[in-house]
């Protein structure tokens, strides 16, 4: 061995160990693509820019009524009622009795803080239903759009009654 590498290595500039730094051989040229120039700290924020949501932690503190009961016995039975009648919009299984959410917290707040004014909660219910649409509650009106859902049950059962009877007939023949 003269001295050479064995393995040639390209060096910074394209120039491999041993080789005349004036005229670089072909492999070295194109052995490895030039560094891209740097975009400094703009890659940097667009990164943290778009995960920052991620962490994102809400930073209101939860409203007064949404786990604190009401001092009078009745109004908190009345408001315990309607809650666990109303569907939890986040969690769509559970009530916002029920559920952890934000959302079902800041609802069980706004029917606690309505009922202490004195408010019915018929009108309550009324109005949640105003404003999020009938599937806030778990008994919706009889309409349009929910006639599937009240009409649902009573086919399956006619469904099950009728293979249900065909099948005891088969086998009493």
């Amino acid at each position: 061995m003269s001295g050479r590498n064995v393995f040639p290595l390209t060096l910074a500039g394209g120039v491999r160990g041993g080789d005349s730094p004036c005229q670089p051989s072909a492999r070295s040229r194109h052995a490895l693509p030039r560094p891209l120039p740097r975009a400094g700290g703009e890659i940097l924020a667009a990164l943290l820019l778009c995960i920052s949501p991620a962490f994102a932690q809400p930073v209101t503190p939860p409203a007064h009524y949404a786990n604190v009961q009401l001092t009078d016995p009745a109004k908190e039975a009345s408001a315990r009622a309607l809650m666990e009648t109303l569907r939890c919009l986040v969690c769509q299984g559970q009530s916002i009795a029920d559920s952890d959410a934000d959302m079902a917290a800041d609802m069980r707040a706004l029917v606690r803080e309505r009922i202490e004014r004195g408010e019915k909660p018929a009108s309550i219910r009324d109005w949640l239903i105003a404003r999020y649409g009938d599937y806030v509650t778990y008994d919706p009106p009889l309409s349009g759009l929910t006639w599937p859902l009240w009409l649902a049950p009573i086919l399956l059962l006619g469904l099950g009654g009728w293979i249900a009877r065909s099948s005891f007939r088969r086998r009493a023949r």
